[in-house]
C-alpha cells in the first residue's frame, strides 16, 4: 500500500530540496485532491492541526530536526510499489498549481481553510494541538463552493 513517505519521496523527486513545512503542506493538498477527485485517500496516515499547519505526524518524525529535505530522505520508509499513475498525476497537478508557493504561504493557505480552523477548535493561535483532520472534513471542504484554494478548481484528472 502507498504511504505518505511515497508520496513525499514523488514530491522530493520533483521539486528537488524543499522546507519540511512546504514539503507537509504539498503532501497535505496532494492527498486532499484525491480526496476529492476520487473519494479516496492517497495514502492511510492522518494530518493534524498543528501551529503551523496541517503536518502528518509520521512524516514529522522522520524528518525532526531538519529544515530542508531532499530527494532520498525517506527512502528507507518508501516501499516497493511506489507511486500509480494516477497518484502520480495528483501529486504533479498539486506542484503545478501550488508549488510556487514557499511553505509559509501554504501554512497561511491552510488556516484560511476549514478542515485546520475547524479541527482546532478553541485552540489559541500558538496553543498545541493534536487534533486529527479528518478525511472527510477535508473532501467535504475541498469539494465545496466555499472552497476557494485554486487546486481544486475545475478538477480532471484523466
Amino acid at each position: 500500500m502507498t504511504s505518505v513517505f511515497d508520496v513525499a519521496e514523488y514530491v522530493l523527486d520533483i521539486s528537488g530540496y524543499l522546507s519540511t513545512m512546504k514539503l507537509q503542506k504539498l503532501v497535505f493538498y496532494s492527498n486532499a485532491l484525491s480526496l476529492v477527485s476520487d473519494g479516496e485517500p492517497l495514502f492511510p496516515e492522518t494530518f493534524q492541526a498543528w501551529v503551523n499547519g496541517p503536518v502528518c505526524p509520521p512524516l514529522y518524525f522522520a524528518h525532526r530536526g531538519r529544515f530542508i529535505v531532499g530527494p532520498g530522505a525517506f527512502a528507507s520508509h518508501v516501499g516497493a510499489a511506489g507511486l500509480g499513475e494516477r497518484s502520480r498525476r495528483i501529486v504533479e497537478r498539486t506542484l503545478n498549481v501550488l508549488g510556487n508557493l514557499d511553505g509559509n504561504e501554504l501554512s497561511e493557505l491552510t488556516h484560511h481553510e476549514a478542515p485546520w480552523t475547524e479541527a482546532r477548535g478553541d485552540c489559541g493561535d500558538a496553543d498545541r494541538c493534536s487534533s486529527v483532520i479528518t478525511n472527510e472534513a477535508i473532501r467535504s471542504f475541498y469539494s465545496s463552493s466555499e472552497c476557494r484554494n485554486p487546486l481544486f478548481y475545475k478538477i480532471r484528472l484523466p
